[in-house]
């Protein structure tokens, strides 16, 4: 198959039109007829993942976060960035990155399958797409109320995570459930709207999970990777179902930080 045929199978499902405004998704680097045989998919097109891609010898890199997101004025060598690019390109790796298109056909429902929530809506709607409301995030409704410390082993359990931050009073009964994988300091005052107990989301500072706490809301910061690695073996599926022929391979759960 060629790249462009490829990136017709994805766009079919996560246009590049549902990707919110600041985004920049597509394709990023190398060649549309380029011959694919063998795709990487990783959450980013860090150095590790790249030096992967050229080990394990594949045609088309495909990433959640896109490399190129701020304009560039340049692409040289010495820049960290402009370093990955020239690599890829060198390579003949074509580069494809699928970011809040995805959040918001893709990455919203499987987070609300992963957590088995109930009665569920949007958390935040940006759009309309294959007419129905779509958007970043999920609402809904445990199976049956249970305490914040037990919702925090239950998020663990679901996403594999060793550990998670949380904000809020232990003791709280929980019920009504927001997700936003990813960064999601921008959806508590959404949650806040809908009037749920407990946001699941990535990168909430000090201030933002005690304004949060003052407002009644708890909080579960399992992480940007934690809460949004998941794309990677859903994506695998949706490929290895649409890409006969195609082998797909995928980066090796890697957080990027440690706890010591």
């Amino acid at each position: 198959m060629q790249c462009k045929e490829i990136i017709e199978i994805i766009e079919e499902n996560y246009p590049k039109e549902a990707a919110l405004t600041f985004d920049n998704v597509g394709l990023q680097a190398g060649r549309s007829t380029k011959k694919v045989s063998k795709i990487l998919l990783a959450l980013d097109a860090t150095t590790p993942v790249i030096e992967l891609a050229e080990k394990q010898d594949v045609d088309m890199l495909i990433t959640h976060h896109p490399l190129i997101f701020s304009p560039l004025k340049s692409i040289t060598d010495q820049d960290f960035v402009g370093r990955r690019i020239l690599r890829l390109i060198q390579d003949d790796i074509a580069y494809y990155a699928m970011h809040t298109n995805y959040d918001v056909l893709g990455m919203a429902e499987l987070s609300e399958e992963i957590l088995q929530l109930k009665e569920t809506e949007v958390l935040d709607v940006t759009g309309e797409f294959f007419g129905i409301s779509q958007g970043i995030g999920r609402v809904g409704l445990l199976e049956s109320t249970m305490s914040l410390r037990s919702f925090c082993d239950y998020v663990k359990e679901k996403l594999v995570l060793s550990n998670i931050k949380v904000f809020g009073d232990l003791d709280k009964e929980i019920k009504k459930v927001a997700i936003s994988p990813g960064s999601g300091k921008s959806e508590i005052a959404v949650a806040l709207k809908h009037n749920v107990d407990v946001l699941v989301t990535g990168d909430i500072g000090h201030h933002e999970g005690l304004d949060a706490m003052e407002q009644g809301l708890a909080i579960i910061d399992a992480g940007h990777y934690g809460t949004e690695y998941i794309f990677v073996d859903d994506m695998k599926k949706y490929l290895s179902q649409r890409c006969p022929g195609v082998e797909i391979i995928t980066e090796p759960v890697s957080y990027p930080f440690q706890v010591v």
